[in-house]
């Protein structure tokens, strides 16, 4: 699986003012997010779950790789086999996911790729439901998704009593519209705090805010 811009912002934004001791990601392909996550924080216990057996194989191959590959672990599992193991015995402080969202009548020809990107591989409703069973009561649970289905996706999670506190709106440049929705929830009603982020000002030139929020993933920035 590719690195892609949504993963490297999730990565870089999902807050971590919790100190989190453990860490999921859900979806978790080439195991990205863990790796930032594990660079991120000092969380002794970094879990992922990869449902396609190729992005499996290549995310415990990177973590096996990795400074912090004592701290990550991967599960070859579907996330609902996942919760139905785990769900007496794990509770996580910071859940990440970026998630299957192209709800289109059109497949690719690579299973893959269509495991990897569309939401028949994992509906909002069951990645929510999923969530709210490992997330400890203080836990955050923060996903990308695209910017149109940020109010449907806020109003399921309110159904599961999962509340927004910080939300960012992405936009490839000033002149476009909002692309994608960076959302971070909490058991815990509170003030949510909304902004944007512009991530070029033109063709390769980064916005200064895009600059600090990954600047300490890429090899040139």
């Amino acid at each position: 699986m590719k690195v892609g811009t949504d993963g490297v912002l999730l990565g870089a934004w999902t807050p971590l003012l919790n100190n989190p001791y453990s860490i999921l990601d859900i979806g978790a392909g080439s195991g990205l997010l863990a790796l930032m996550l594990a660079q991120r924080s000092l969380a002794n216990q970094i879990d992922a779950v990869e449902i396609e057996g190729n992005a499996y194989e290549q995310c415990v191959e990177n973590f096996e790789n990795s400074i912090w590959g004592d701290r990550l672990f991967c599960y070859h599992a579907s996330f609902s086999e996942f919760v139905t193991e785990m769900q007496e015995e794990e509770r996580y402080d910071v859940i990440v996911s970026n998630p299957p969202f192209y709800e289109t009548n059109y497949k690719s020809e690579s299973e893959n790729r269509n495991l990897a990107r569309f939401t028949d591989a994992l509906p909002f409703s069951e990645l929510i439901s999923g969530v709210v069973v490992l997330l400890s009561e203080k836990g955050v649970f923060s996903v990308v998704i695209p910017f149109t289905e940020e109010e449907t996706f806020i109003r399921l999670a309110h159904n599961f009593n999962l509340f927004p506190f910080k939300i960012t709106r992405v936009k490839g440049c000033p002149e476009k519209e909002y692309k994608r929705s960076l959302l971070a929830f909490s058991k815990i009603k509170s003030t949510c705090d909304i902004d944007e982020l512009i991530i070029e000002t033109s063709r390769n030139n980064y916005t200064k805010e895009y600059i600090n929020l990954t600047q300490d993933f890429y090899l040139k920035m």
